[in-house]
Formats: C-alpha cells, sequence, structure tokens
C-alpha cells in the first residue's frame, strides 16, 4: 500500500490538501467552513478520490489549524478566570505601562482576555530562594465555588515566580481541577519562564483557546476515525508537528500553526543553491512572510497576536492584513486602504458569486486580466466578473479613480506596497539585504503578486514550488516532530556551576523524550538565553553538553556581535535554559511528469499601465527546462502565476518555476 500521507491547512477562504501516494502529489481546495472540520473532511475525501483511493488507506494525517488565532483575533474564546497571587490581580492590565502609541493621547490598551472581575487572589508567596507562605486550601477552594457559580469555562493560574518554584501553583491547580470539571492552565506547565507579564498573559491565552482547540480537536478525532483516517497529528508554531493529546494540554502552542507549515514547505520544496530565502505566503485574509537561511528556519520564542504578547518558541513570521479576500476601502483622508477586514469564505470576495459586494484584492486581479473569468478557483468555484466589475466600480467612484480598471490597478498596488514593507520588516529592518536572498512565493494568491513585490525590492530571483497554492498542506507532509521545554535558571556566567546546567538540561530533555513517538530517533539540541549584565533582553545561543561556561560566552559574544555589530568586556548572565526534541522526518519524494500542449490561448492583461494581449499556459503541462518570457500568466488549480514584462520563468525538474529578471 506504500507510504500515504496526507496534510490538510485551514485558511481564511479555502482549506488546503496535499495526499502523498506512491511518488505522486495528489491536491485539492476546499472553501473553509465555520466548524473547520466539516471541511478538513470535506477536503480529504476530494483528494482521496482524485487519487482513486479508500480513505482507510491513508498511513498519516498532520493538520494546521487557525482555531486559536481565530479565537484570539475575534475575542471569542472561553470565559476564563485567573487565580494569581494576592496583590498581582493587575498584571495583565498594567502589563509593561508602556503606551501601544507614544505620541497618540487616545491610544488604548487591548481589552485584557480576563476581565478584573474574573481575577481572583490567594494569600501565598514565593520568592526566587522558596515557599515562604504556603497556600491555604480553604481559601482555594473558596474560589473555586465562587468560579462554579459563574459558570467559568476555563481556569489560568499564574502565582509570582513559580517558574522557579512551582509547589504552590502545583497545589492551587491540583485543588480547582479536583473541584470543577474545565481545563486549568498553570503557569509552570506553560512557560516556566521569568517575566510575571509575559507568563501571565501567555498562560492566559493558554486557557483562553484550550477549551476551544479540545472541542475541536475532539469533534474532528472523532469524524477521522469515521472516515477512517488515522488520528490528527498538529502543526505547533515552533514548526513541528505532536500529537493531538499535546497540543490539548498546550493550546497556545498552536498559534500561527498554518504559517509555520508554510515555512517548513517552502524551505523543503524551494530551496535551490542559495543560502536564504524569504517566504511570502498570500492566502485568502491574511500574508506572512519569514526567513529560512541555512536551510532553516528563522525562530523566535515571543510574539504578538492582537496586542496581547505570547511567549513561546515559534517560526518568526511576520504577518499582514492583505490576502485575496481583503477588502479594498476608502479612509477619512481619502487614502485607498487594503484590508485588514476580510471578505472570507462566506461571502467571499464579489467575484465569487455568493453574496459578497465589497471589492477586495481578488475581484482586482480579476478585473486586470490576472484571473481569467473562466478560470474556476480550487478546481470548482467559477467566477463572477460582473460583480467584480460592479465592485471595483463603486471603489473608483468613492475614490475618484477613472472607472473599475484604474481603481483595481490602485489596489494591486496598496496590496504590494503592504506586502513589500513585511519583507523589509524581516530582511532590511533586521540587517539583512534582500537582494541577497530567492523569494519563495506560496498561497493561493502569492505567485500573483510576487515577481512585482521582488521586483521593487530588487530581488531578481523568485522560486514559485510547485502545488504552491498548497504549500503549506505540504509542508505538513515534511514537518519533523518537535518538542520545546525551557527553564529559567537566572545566574552571572562567573558564578555558574556547570554541573547544575546539565541537571536542569538533563531534566527538561528527559521530560521531552519521555513523550516523543521514537525515543531512539529523537535528537536533542540544548540552547540558553544570554545577556550582558544590565541588558533587558536576551539571544538565544546554542550550547553544547557538557555545559562550559568559556564556551558559552564565547558563542553569546559573538551572537551579539552578529546582532548588534559589538562585543562588550561586561560580565554575561545566563538566563534561561531551552530544550528542544526532533524526530526528523524527510518530505515524501514526489515526482513531476507533464504532457499535452501548456498554451490556453490568450488575454487581455494590463502591465504597466497598459493592456496587453497576453498568453496563458497551463503550469500541469509544462515541461521540465521550458522557458516563457513575460509578460505571461501561468495557471494552476491552486494558484496562478503573473510574468510581468522584463522576467523570465524555467521550469525545474522538479516541477518547481524560477523567474528571473530576464537577460534580454
Amino acid at each position: 500500500m506504500g507510504d500515504r500521507r496526507i496534510g490538510v491547512d485551514v485558511g481564511g477562504t479555502f482549506t488546503d490538501v496535499t495526499l502523498s501516494l506512491d511518488g505522486e502529489l495528489v491536491t485539492a481546495k476546499v472553501p473553509s467552513t465555520e466548524d473547520q472540520s466539516e471541511g478538513v473532511i470535506a477536503g480529504i475525501e476530494k483528494a482521496c478520490d482524485a487519487a482513486d483511493i479508500d480513505p482507510e488507506t491513508v498511513s498519516e494525517f498532520s493538520h494546521a489549524m487557525t482555531v486559536s488565532v481565530n479565537a484570539l483575533l475575534e475575542e471569542n474564546g472561553a470565559k476564563t478566570a485567573l487565580v494569581t497571587t494576592d496583590g498581582f490581580r493587575d498584571v495583565l492590565e498594567i502589563g509593561r505601562q508602556d503606551r501601544p502609541s507614544l505620541y497618540d493621547l487616545s491610544a488604548e490598551k487591548p481589552t485584557p482576555l480576563v476581565p478584573r472581575r474574573r481575577r481572583f487572589e490567594v494569600s501565598e508567596r514565593t520568592t526566587t530562594d522558596g515557599v515562604e507562605q504556603p497556600v491555604n486550601e480553604d481559601e482555594v477552594r473558596s474560589i473555586a465555588e465562587q468560579l462554579r457559580e459563574i459558570d467559568i469555562e476555563s481556569v489560568a493560574v499564574s502565582l509570582l515566580h513559580a517558574y522557579a518554584h512551582p509547589e504552590n501553583e502545583s497545589q492551587v491547580a491540583e485543588i480547582l481541577r479536583d473541584e470543577l470539571d474545565v481545563p486549568v492552565s498553570a503557569s509552570h506547565e506553560v512557560l516556566a519562564e521569568f517575566r510575571e507579564y509575559e507568563r501571565t498573559s501567555t498562560t492566559a491565552v493558554d486557557a483562553y483557546v484550550r477549551p476551544a482547540i479540545d472541542h475541536y480537536v475532539s469533534r474532528l478525532t472523532d469524524r477521522a476515525r469515521e472516515l477512517g483516517v488515522p488520528q490528527p497529528r498538529i502543526m505547533q508554531a515552533n514548526g513541528g508537528i505532536t500529537d493531538a493529546d499535546t497540543v490539548r494540554r498546550n493550546a497556545v502552542t498552536t498559534v500561527l500553526s498554518g504559517p509555520a507549515a508554510g515555512v517548513v514547505g517552502a524551505g523543503s520544496m524551494a530551496a535551490d543553491e542559495q543560502d536564504g530565502l524569504v517566504t511570502f505566503d498570500m492566502g485568502g485574509t491574511s500574508s506572512d512572510v519569514s526567513l529560512v537561511r541555512d536551510g532553516e528556519a528563522e525562530r523566535t520564542t515571543e510574539g504578538v497576536i492582537n496586542e496581547r504578547p505570547i511567549k513561546t518558541p515559534m517560526v518568526d513570521v511576520e504577518t499582514v492584513g492583505a490576502g485575496g479576500g481583503s477588502i479594498a476601502w476608502v479612509d477619512a483622508g481619502g487614502a485607498l486602504r487594503i484590508g485588514p477586514r476580510s471578505a472570507g469564505a462566506d461571502p467571499g470576495p464579489a467575484c465569487y458569486g455568493k453574496g459578497g459586494t465589497e471589492p477586495t484584492v481578488t475581484d482586482a486581479n480579476l478585473v486586470l486580466g490576472y484571473i481569467g473569468e473562466s478560470t474556476s478557483l480550487g478546481g470548482e468555484l467559477s467566477l463572477d466578473s460582473d460583480a467584480a466589475y460592479d465592485a471595483l466600480a463603486d471603489l473608483a467612484d468613492e475614490a475618484g479613480f477613472d472607472g473599475p480598471v484604474e481603481a483595481a490597478r490602485g489596489v494591486y498596488r496598496v496590496a504590494n506596497a503592504n506586502m513589500t514593507r513585511a519583507i523589509r520588516s524581516v530582511t532590511v529592518e533586521r540587517g539583512y539585504d534582500p537582494r541577497k536572498f530567492e523569494l519563495a512565493a506560496f498561497g493561493g494568491a502569492g505567485p500573483m503578486h510576487a515577481v512585482s513585490i521582488a521586483d521593487s525590492l530588487d530581488i531578481d530571483r523568485v522560486v514559485i514550488p510547485r502545488a504552491s497554492g498548497v504549500l503549506s498542506a505540504y509542508g505538513l507532509l515534511a514537518a519533523d516532530e518537535k518538542r520545546d521545554a525551557v527553564r529559567t535558571y537566572q545566574r552571572s556566567l562567573d558564578a555558574v556551576d556547570p554541573e547544575d546546567v546539565d541537571t536542569v538540561y538533563e531534566e527538561l530533555s528527559e521530560e521531552l523524550l519521555a513523550e516523543v513517538s521514537d525515543r531512539e530517533a529523537a535528537t536533542v539540541r540544548y540552547s540558553a538565553d544570554f545577556r550582558y549584565a544590565g541588558q533587558s533582553f536576551e539571544l538565544t545561543v546554542d550550547v553544547d553538553r557538557p555545559f562550559d561556561t568559556a564556551d558559552a560566552r564565547e558563542r553569546f559574544a559573538e551572537a551579539h556581535e552578529s546582532a548588534y555589530g559589538y562585543r562588550a568586556d561586561e560580565s554575561v548572565d545566563l538566563v534561561n535554559c531551552r530544550v528542544t526534541t526532533t524526530v526528523e522526518r524527510s518530505a515524501p519524494p514526489v515526482k513531476y511528469t507533464a504532457e499535452g500542449d501548456p498554451q490556453k490561448g490568450p488575454r487581455e492583461a494590463v502591465f504597466a499601465d497598459e493592456v496587453r494581449e497576453t498568453p496563458v499556459y497551463e503550469r500541469a503541462k509544462l515541461q521540465p527546462q521550458d522557458s516563457i518570457d513575460g509578460p505571461a500568466i501561468v495557471e494552476g488549480d491552486e494558484s496562478t502565476i503573473v510574468i510581468p514584462p522584463a522576467w523570465n520563468v524555467r521550469v525545474r525538474d522538479d516541477g518547481t518555476l524560477t523567474a528571473a529578471v530576464s537577460d534580454t
């Protein structure tokens, strides 16, 4: 029966599916559904039908979702309570005491996920040296009774210095678990790391999304079982997959699940001779950009979603609200804006013919001729060009453009400008020259905009992987199994006992290795957060075992010099110990074959303010080593590639398209 892996990524507009079948790659797209599991099962059935196989013969099912991110963005997560140390009830509200916008007198901080009336204090005290005041069990049971009376759906517990000494917090969490039939997230289990605000915020986020994740994963598992496919393995923000039970316990690790899968897919399929890739994933709701350097995705240990800090290992992704379904609008000053509001999957862009009337980026691409009137998105969704023209005509009247085509050009340019800024933020603003990178474009709309964006950044090479429209789903087939753990161990390196550090690493690695699917195949990576004494930020640096202070100091100095241009003659602090376990998996081999005439006939499209008769090609019929000069359009079931004048595209042996500035 062979190795049959299936990967499903849920986006804001479409649910993408890839099926690896004995060297063949079968893809499918279906509209995303309100209950995401319905679209997932529909996508699996569609892919299996296309491959003419029984779903019960699938050997592995991996999944990326947007449940947790949607709950945070739409603020419709669980009714959550917070239990914290006496005197620290308002940590979520106080935050870092900084202003969201320094010179904006009307700027407001986001509303806390847990309102003050649902934040409770316990009389306990723990310092970095140990427990000074134990927990009063009767007091905790009284809090549990109050939580029961207000129908709490989830509880976050974050006590002072529980990262160092979790005894009190463990006791509070266990009492609440005994007394209440709701999930309880304890900070030392979610994030055993110092900094009260970030630790409390991350724990509150975990509790806020945990019921939704648990409900969704349970429902999806049941439906998968009914269909006969294996239990889903879930993509985490760190770019690795894990089992469903793990994400039920650590729901916060699922934030940015889909974008992480896309970066993994780009790194595994788009890599050529270059050392670096800028990954550009443009879907229906947003665009995500990231870096892959030396074959590895850039990672970070913290992020912000909807103005709320989350500290968990994650692929470093910059997101802007500019996707195919992003709505174009005119602000109070008369300027054209794109997003962040999206038409979503229902009703979707006006051209979907499902009742949408507001102009979107997809409507603009249709009016410009980049998408053909006869194109069927996802292989099945036909388009209504009249509706797109009407929507852009209304925008033209409001913004003062000379007709719908001029308005469409404006939408296309503003969307590209938004995405160009995002790419600059992960390259130029971090000291990288974008001209030294290739741009890897994917997502349903990414290849339509990528070459124009590359042109504006002086990037001379764009890679469009095979299955670019569903690359995040392909990334699920290639992703390693990965788990992370962290523990604060704050000492000056001059005072560190290497044996104590090794003990911390041993304990963390044993915790992770006890949960991996194949202990013998797992590799363990050790790293630590360092800073110069007096600094308020850290750099994460790989370290070896046994721990060596002189080697660690030199590695940190090199990393600091690389990041900031200098090294200092100052004492170095060790702040956090980190461990990552990885069970490597190889991407499934995929053969590329093509036959037939790829030419589909020309259509009119707008390039450089001029309507031009443009040749159109069918991507699935392009032969290896074929070469196409722009202007041209290459259509596939999942995405469309737009090649402007002065650019050329070639087909690699694996079906990947490489666009470069034309030699002529």
